[in-house]
């Protein structure tokens, strides 16, 4: 790797000695893993290698996974870079909090979030790019959670809307990238010696904005995946003095984790207790993660605004609507409590679960305001892959059971036939090797397709 001589330079001065093992490994070869989903049933039941599990993640292990694989399609594995999975694993998140993941794309950390959680709670997943907020969107989605609303704002909007919402806040902050060299080579073409100043310039903007929605007594959670000392080590001692209600917590150091170095900053030494991800100590990619707490006394949470629901946004069902989800509810779901009548919203004509601590997204920009759960269309009701994905078999009262030929089929977008007897007309959901993964309706013994055409799998060619 042609490494810039800007970079060569300054981290030769940083790490000294350490230096050519440092650069040699950016040469090296980039570690892969996954983590399977505590939202599915039975989430170790996986045709996939768990042989190599990763210390500092129960749910982590190093391998790769096929994104045309049965457990990736049902969302019972997500690929993620090994380093990342430790700014999860730092949050400590437990169920029933609200979670603010600000720069959320393409949706690692919010997924982990999301799967910790457990249901209870809020994760409010945030991406400024509309297209990236559309891709977090999926693996949302994909993943099967509930109580999660993807926004797609700037911070300082977030700000001024949600003043201190939230328990916890991640900000996994845009930066110059250096730790990503060996993964993304094309990373190091945009480098130059200001760009992490650049960077860190912008860094503080999205972190004045953070704590601003914090609640008092909550806790930040930063991180990076570069090396560099002005977007890392620099930003938590501009945090520490610019807000002395902060301090650093310590974060736990697993084999081949290093301190944050206190002599790059102000040499504050609660910077020794972030954690640098090196990829000649560490195996995985470059990363920077640090935690702080407010010890301002714990407030009481504001409560949630209680608005009248416009109607140019969202809107309670009409009440053929309702007799329509209650049909669909009676026939495929096994009880009223899989989903809570009350927190049924319409964004048009979509049917949404909307999770009960969620924010009021009156002029919001947003993506998913919660579980979608179908759309009314003409005097019926279609549901939504995304409630597929989302319920358990236990949940349905229809499955039909497919073979991993019969899964390849329909995915690819292919109806199936399903001739067992005593089988009534409608919607099911379908299912392989115990995994919901779509929709499908039966109609006289052929299971019309409604797998997303946007997702479908197109067939490998075989020499």
């Amino acid at each position: 790797m042609d490494l810039p001589e800007g970079f060569v330079s300054k981290y030769q001065k940083i790490l000294g000695d350490e230096a050519p093992a440092f650069f040699a490994s950016l040469a090296g070869e980039v570690n892969k893993g996954f983590r399977l989903n505590t939202l599915k049933e039975n989430p170790r039941a996986v045709a996939l290698d768990l042989a190599h599990p990763i210390a500092y993640v129960p749910t982590g292990y190093y391998g790769a996974v096929s994104g045309r694989s049965l457990e990736h399609q049902a969302g019972y594995v997500y690929s993620q870079e090994p380093s990342a999975m430790y700014v999860g694993e730092a949050a400590e998140i437990a169920p029933g909090e609200r979670v603010l993941d600000l720069c959320a794309a393409p949706g690692g950390k919010a997924t982990q979030v999301a799967a910790k959680l457990a249901g209870q709670g809020l994760l409010v997943a945030n991406e400024i790019d509309r297209k990236r907020a559309a891709i977090l969107s999926e693996n949302i989605e994909r993943v099967g959670a509930s109580n999660v609303v993807v926004l797609n704002e700037d911070p300082h909007t977030l700000a001024e809307k949600l003043p201190g919402f939230f328990d916890k806040i991640l900000v996994d902050a845009p930066c110059s990238g250096e730790g990503m060299f060996r993964k993304n080579p094309q990373a190091v073409e945009y480098w130059h010696p200001d760009y992490p100043a650049e960077c860190a310039q912008r860094q503080r903007k999205i972190l004045a904005d953070a704590v601003k929605m914090l609640r008092h007594g909550g806790q930040l959670i930063y991180s990076t995946c570069t090396f560099a000392p002005e977007e890392d080590e620099q930003i938590i001692a501009w945090l520490l003095q610019q807000y002395e209600c902060f301090s650093v917590v310590p974060l736990k150091k697993w084999r081949g984790m290093d301190s944050g170095m206190p002599q790059l900053a102000d040499n504050n030494q609660q910077l020794s207790g972030t954690v640098r991800l090196f990829p000649h100590h560490f195996k995985g990619e470059g990363h920077f993660i640090a935690k702080l707490q407010d010890q301002r006394p714990r407030e009481q949470r504001k409560p949630k605004r209680k608005k009248k629901i416009k109607q140019h946004v969202f809107r309670k069902p009409t009440s053929s609507e309702r007799v329509l989800w209650a049909s669909f509810a009676h026939d495929v779901l096994t009880g009223d409590d899989v989903i809570p009548v009350s927190a049924l919203r319409c964004w048009g004509e979509r049917l949404y679960w909307s999770p009960d601590d969620s924010p009021d997204l009156d002029d919001m920009r947003f993506v998913r305001p919660g579980l979608e759960l179908g759309i009314f269309k003409k005097k019926r009701f279609e549901p939504s892959y995304a409630l597929a994905l989302y319920l358990k078999t236990q949940q349905a009262a229809r499955v039909l059971y497919f073979d991993h030929e019969q899964w390849e089929s329909y995915v690819q977008g292919n109806t199936i036939a399903y001739s067992k007897a005593d089988l009534v007309n409608g919607w099911y959901l379908l299912c392989c090797e115990n995994k919901g993964f779509s929709f499908g309706k039966l109609v006289n013994g052929t299971v019309k397709n409604f797998f997303p055409k946007g997702l479908r799998l197109h067939p490998v060619l075989r020499k």
